[in-house]
């Protein structure tokens, strides 16, 4: 009889050793925050819910992260949906760079664009004062109104519209071009035919894209706190965090996310669930596109070059005020210098935080790239039992926003030798490496998918072991997909932000962008050098995407998809 799972010694202790991980540092934080929010005094209450559901600072902060949220998504669709349409459909010259260009957004945490953003559109900025000398306005206009809303809006649009793109352009170029023929020949034309036709069947990209974005507005902490847009649930719970005692209800705030992340999944599921969304055969780009009119290349680069200088605003801020000697009340700084970028490994908190998040991002990048590689293994090569269900766990932190987690770890391991609040690394590593896995697991998952198995086979009826066949065959052949998932994890994890803001509680201990926040407070010269360190992640990030890219190629954007 043929074993029904491969389940030997060595594959049992593995999986007890998932179960182990994921229990103690997934679910144990997410349960505690649970416990501690509906149990009082040992019994069940809802009291910290009616508290937060009742008082006007909480319900202010609830009402703002949802609308903050919901535009941010609408805006976001707004400038991916027509985007996506226009590269999927049409080829012209230069698309290839075109496309390059879409990822120009992400080499900047909206975090550290919102640094120079704020210098740059000001009250008394360079656009305000700009607009003065030109006569085009008397009073300097409000760039960031509603308190910075309309400037967490902005930054946080240009960062994730391209995350929004990828899902759409996928589910767009996979439907069957003989769907819009068919309903060309129908009488169906223009929007009609977008309305009735092409966006039902993309519904599914659509919906994992937007699902995406609105949580991550939702929960988004550093960008309002740059703002000092604070009346939002994020950074309610990140206050809370210095009395969790005496003001528990953050725990409530903690539920509320949980709680709303869950309910939009469901609710893509069961929107998108219900119908059936089969096409005969999967569309591809070749087949959907068609070659571009003259006058259309030129609207596509228009739109590209548009979008483009607006998304690279924050990039230019940055860059500009790094370079600032001095920029107070003029169009462009009245001198620069380099000194901020020599102060940047001179001084004691920017010094340090390099040293910590490059120990961090080592040491998380090779959490992630041995427990990647195993489960993605285990779900490609092997007959585990609930494999599905590995699957679906490996990849929850994807779906998980970041400060519940962080959130989850400093208050569920308070107290014992992995409290944050004495020494903050361990944890920190951790949650680096939990939140990235999901990034290297899917590299090394395609990699394996994209390799035979019989050459695998081979070597082993050779004689060769399993452990000498996976370093002599198998990861020579994946190794790109390797590279390029460990280059991902390392570099988002030097600019990881929640994490990083809520863990990292003492100076010595502080990474980058958790450093960048405390130079913030610095009146005379810490913007100027909390920008010269956004600059400098701001290259480790576009160098890092430009390599993972030349060893992914397109299959790049699989990484961002859920």
């Amino acid at each position: 009889m043929l074993k029904r799972y491969d389940l030997s010694v060595g594959m049992m202790l593995f999986l007890g050793s998932l179960l182990v991980f994921f229990g103690l540092f997934l679910f144990y934080p997410l349960w505690y925050a649970f416990l501690n929010a509906f149990w009082i005094d040992g019994r069940l209450s809802f009291e910290f819910f009616e508290f937060m559901l009742t008082n006007p600072v909480y319900v202010e902060s609830i009402l703002n992260s949802f609308r903050l949220a919901m535009v941010t998504t609408i805006v976001t669709t707004i400038v991916a949906l027509p985007l996506a349409f226009l590269l999927v459909r049409y080829d012209f010259r230069g698309k290839g760079l075109v496309n390059g260009l879409l990822l120009v957004p992400m080499v900047l945490p909206p975090f550290v664009g919102a640094i120079g953003m704020r210098q740059m559109f000001a009250r008394f900025g360079s656009v305000n004062l700009l607009l003065i000398q030109a006569g085009l306005i008397d009073e300097p206009i409000d760039f960031f109104g509603g308190g910075g809303f309309l400037g967490v809006v902005v930054l946080e649009v240009l960062h994730l519209y391209p995350i929004m793109y990828l899902n759409v352009a996928a589910a767009l170029s996979n439907i069957d071009p003989s769907m819009d023929e068919a309903a060309r020949n129908l009488g169906s034309r223009g929007f009609k035919l977008f309305r009735t036709v092409t966006f039902p069947l993309m519904l599914p990209g659509y919906f994992a894209g937007a699902i995406i974005v609105f949580i991550w507005a939702f929960t988004d902490l550093g960008t309002p706190l740059i703002f000092n847009f604070r009346r939002v649930v994020a950074v309610e719970i990140f206050n809370s965090i210095s009395d969790l005692n005496e003001n528990p209800v953050a725990y409530a705030l903690v539920v509320l996310v949980v709680l709303l992340t869950v309910f939009f999944f469901f609710l893509s599921k069961s929107v998108i669930g219900g119908r059936r969304y089969e096409m005969i055969s999967r569309g591809h780009v070749s087949g959907a596109s068609r070659q571009a009119s003259t006058g259309m290349t030129f609207l596509i680069w228009g739109v590209m070059i548009l979008l483009t200088s607006v998304a690279l605003l924050p990039h230019l801020s940055i860059v500009l005020t790094s370079f600032t000697d001095r920029w107070f009340m003029s169009v462009f700084p009245e001198s620069y210098t380099l000194s901020h970028y020599g102060m940047v490994f001179d001084h004691p908190l920017s010094s340090t935080s390099i040293q910590i998040s490059l120990f961090l991002s080592v040491l998380s990048t090779a959490l992630d790239v041995v427990l990647g590689i195993s489960i993605a293994y285990l779900l490609t090569r092997t007959n585990v039992p609930f494999k599905g269900v590995l699957d679906g766990v490996a990849m929850l932190p994807l779906a998980l926003p970041g400060i519940v987690l962080a959130f989850g770890y400093l208050a569920s391991y308070s107290g014992t030798f992995l409290d944050a609040r004495h020494f903050p690394l361990p944890l920190l590593v951790i949650a680096y490496g939990v939140r990235r896995l999901p990034y290297m697991i899917r590299s090394a998952y395609a990699g394996f998918q994209q390799t035979s198995v019989a050459l695998e086979e081979a070597s082993l009826n050779l004689g060769a072991t399993r452990l000498r066949t996976m370093f002599r065959v198998t990861f020579p052949l994946i190794l790109a997909n390797l590279v390029a998932g460990g280059i991902l994890c390392f570099s988002f994890a030097m600019l990881e932000v929640s994490d990083s803001l809520v863990l990292a509680m003492k100076d010595e201990y502080f990474p980058i962008t958790r450093a960048i926040y405390a130079l913030m407070g610095r009146i005379a010269d810490g913007a100027y050098i909390a920008s010269a360190m956004g600059v400098f992640g701001m290259f480790l990030l576009m160098a890092s995407l430009f390599l993972a890219g030349r060893f992914l190629g397109r299959r790049m954007g699989e990484l961002f998809r859920v």
